[in-house]
């Protein structure tokens, strides 16, 4: 198994901060980033928080991402706000998009963000919890890269294509983050480096079996869909929506190359439930709804069904107090990062 230390948050925010400034970020955008991307890591998404930003860092410097680039409105249509990305950092784009959804809520109830040109948003989840802590109800997602068979086939057409479903409330906000395939590419990657066995069947291997080895399935690029056909059939439609109504590009359109995975399509989805409902009784709501999952007979005694979003507030208080958990591969790559860009400041690059 691989081997985590643990760092306080506010150093790793601070640290992933400096880095992004020696990307070309302005300082308070590197800020916001910078606390986007420690958040993740904090919650227990280890694949999508320090572990990606050298993957991040090399798309700048190739030239694929636009460190300066601001998202901006480029058309509207009563609730639904078409934007670009301008191919900058995608989870400064999708922050933005976000918060413009809730702010076209707060006046008609239900706003609609569609983002084009864009890169990789970093954890889908984010922006659930974003809108949960204003009070909104929210649904987000992107497409991706071709990475993902559609049923009865064996070469990938499809993305993995997150979504993201949330619900707020007053003390146990409901936030849904799951991919179309059974693991994110991240995820069996992680896997692959502590050698650990998935524990489901992840996908398929060279023999066209299902397996739990990671390093197989990243071999056959056969990832599993959810759900079998019907995860397929998601992907497909989720990839359709978000480029018609971003007026962006689809995942046939999209470079099958990770290093080059810009020009993305997301949708945000923003509604403001004190339009429909009281947030007392929006609260009664969604307690009821907890509580029942929880009464659901364990099939192990003490360990309880859980509702989306419940481990990832138990594993936030745990960072707080004890420090956020990296892996140490991810951790050995981002201060390998941390001392290049610090190299490139002193040049004056």
């Amino acid at each position: 198994m691989g081997c985590m230390r643990r760092v306080a948050f506010a150093e790793l925010q601070e640290r992933i901060e400096r880095v992004l400034v020696g990307l070309g970020l302005g300082a308070e955008r590197a800020a916001l980033s910078a606390r986007l991307t420690a958040e993740t890591d904090r919650d227990g998404v280890r694949t999508h928080g320090v572990a990606r930003l050298p993957r991040f860092a090399q798309g700048v410097r190739d030239g694929v991402i636009v460190p300066d680039a601001e998202p901006r409105c480029v058309a509207k249509f009563g609730a639904i706000e078409r934007w670009t990305g301008g191919r900058g950092p995608g989870n400064l784009a999708a922050y933005a998009a976000m918060q413009r959804a809730m702010e076209i809520a707060k006046e008609q109830g239900l706003g609609c963000v569609a983002l084009a040109d864009t890169s990789h948003w970093m954890r889908a989840g984010t922006y659930g919890w974003q809108a949960t802590e204003e009070g909104f109800a929210a649904m987000c997602w992107t497409n991706t890269m071709p990475n993902l068979p559609p049923w009865g086939a064996k070469s990938a057409a499809l993305g993995n294509n997150p979504l993201v479903v949330a619900i707020p409330n007053e003390t146990q906000p409901i936030v849904l983050d799951m991919a179309m395939s059974q693991f994110s590419y991240g995820t069996l990657a992680s896997y692959r480096a502590r050698g650990a066995a998935l524990p489901v069947p992840g996908g398929y291997d060279e023999q066209g079996l299902l397996t739990t080895d990671a390093a197989a399935i990243e071999r056959t690029q056969r990832a599993l869909p959810v759900g079998f056909w019907k995860g397929s059939g998601l992907s497909f439609v989720l990839d359709v929506l978000a480029a018609m109504l971003s007026g962006g590009i689809a995942t046939h359109q999209l470079p099958a190359d990770p290093a080059k995975e810009v020009g993305l399509s997301q949708v945000f989805l923003a509604i403001a439930p004190e339009s429909l409902n009281t947030m007392e009784e929006m609260n009664r709501l969604v307690q009821g709804a907890i509580d029942g999952v929880h009464a659901a007979t364990p099939i192990e005694a003490g360990k309880p069904a859980r509702y989306p979003g419940e481990a990832t507030l138990h594993t936030r208080e745990e960072s707080l107090r004890d420090g956020v958990a990296v892996e140490d591969a991810a951790w050995d790559a981002f201060v390998k990062l941390e001392s290049s860009c610090g190299s490139a400041r002193t040049a004056g690059v």
